[in-house]
Parts: C-alpha cells; sequence; structure tokens
C-alpha cells in the first residue's frame, strides 16, 4: 500500500459516519478582552508599545511640531523621509532635510536617511501593533523599513482600538498593510536578542490627542 492510500484510508475512517446534515461547529470568539474605557484603552496601547521596546510619547496637537522637532534633533538626523501626504506642519519645527518618498528611491539611498516621520492606519491596544496600510500619510512601505528611525504619529483616540478583530474591521485587506510590535528584532538558537535586522532600529511612537495628555509615558520618554 503507498503513502497515499495509507492517508486516504485514515481520512475515510476518520469520516465514517459523519452525516452531511451535520450543522458546522460554531465557534464564537471575544471581540476584546474586558472593557476599558476610552483612557485604559489608550494606557494599554502605551504600555505595550513600550513593552515592545518602542519609544512612547504623548503630546498635544499644538505640541505634534515641537514633539517632532526634539525626537529628529535627538536622534542627530540630518535627513527624514516624508510620505507625500504628511501634513507640512508635522515637519515645520524639524531642520532636517526632508527627502520625499518617491518610487525611484533606492535601498542605498533609504539606508542613508536618518529617521522616517508617518503617521498609521490604527494602533491595537491589546498587542501594542501599529498598522500601516500605505496610505498617503504613511507612503510606500520600504520607507518605514529601510531608515533605522521611524517616528509614527497615532491620532488619540480616533486611531486606538482595543483588539484585532477591531482593527480587522477597519482595514481594507487589498491594500499593502506592515504590522509592526516595537523596532525590528529576531534573536538566535541562543536567544541573543538583535535589533534592527529587518527594519527600523528604533520606533518612536507619538500619541496625539486633542487636550491635554500629561507627561510621557513608556521607555525613553521625558
Amino acid at each position: 500500500m503507498s503513502s497515499r492510500e495509507r492517508i486516504l484510508g485514515r481520512v475515510r475512517r476518520a469520516l465514517d459516519g459523519v452525516r452531511d446534515e451535520d450543522p458546522p461547529v460554531e465557534r464564537t470568539y471575544l471581540r476584546e478582552h474586558g472593557q476599558r474605557s476610552v483612557a485604559e484603552t489608550v494606557d494599554l496601547l502605551a504600555e505595550n508599545l513600550a513593552d515592545y521596546r518602542a519609544l512612547v510619547h504623548r503630546c498635544t496637537e499644538d505640541e505634534l511640531a515641537a514633539t517632532i522637532g526634539r525626537l529628529v534633533a535627538e536622534r542627530g538626523s540630518g535627513t527624514v523621509a516624508v510620505p507625500t501626504g504628511l501634513p507640512p506642519e508635522w515637519l515645520a519645527a524639524t531642520g532636517a532635510e526632508q527627502v520625499e518618498d518617491r518610487a525611484g528611491s533606492t535601498p542605498h539611498e533609504l539606508d542613508r536617511v536618518g529617521s522616517v516621520v508617518t503617521g498609521c492606519a490604527v494602533a491595537i491596544a491589546e498587542t501594542g501593533t501599529i498598522v500601516l496600510d500605505g496610505g498617503p500619510d504613511q507612503g510606500r512601505r520600504r520607507i518605514t523599513l529601510v531608515p533605522d528611525h521611524h517616528i509614527c504619529v497615532v491620532r488619540v483616540p480616533d486611531q486606538v482600538v482595543s483588539s484585532v478583530p477591531q482593527a480587522l474591521e477597519r482595514l481594507d485587506p487589498a491594500r499593502p498593510l506592515t504590522w509592526i510590535s516595537g523596532p525590528s528584532a529576531t534573536s538566535d538558537i541562543e536567544l541573543d536578542r538583535v535589533e534592527g535586522v529587518h527594519g527600523p532600529r528604533t520606533l518612536e511612537v507619538v500619541l496625539v490627542g486633542g487636550g491635554s495628555q500629561g507627561a510621557e509615558a513608556g521607555t525613553g520618554g521625558s
């Protein structure tokens, strides 16, 4: 008897007695784990982002340009990659040269860029994940994978959801989705962690809201 015949025989025996009219097994999944207020959801996002070693900052809309300018200056970046649809006022406080996102950019050119500033499509609190979908304020996927420093702006609370199912409802599966949980990292068989292997070594997330957001939170906040 061949391997194929043995496998098919097991399948037939497993299906023996199964009726076509048997109803499918109904599986119910939680859409989110627990009930949280908007503020608690945002706090959970900040906590999980920091747990993944992202640097988390909070500010108001009026403080956003100054916050981005400070982060770029602290990084020492002379150039910043800019998606074509990024609001120009976001970079009003930085003197770094702005490198426009364009189809002809080569990996070597992007590797020389100091930082990249983008928006996002949605942020997931329970997993500490930022999702990009290539929107006008996010640009092509490669500008967020090649430069070593990524500053991502999340609008609070509009772009924050509790769970992955809630995020999927907002996303278009036909778009180029990039799911980011902290800076790029991997580890070898001895569990030595190495960051920056297949993406930015440093991820800074700015949670920006209309009202006062209080002091910065997470690792690296000041």
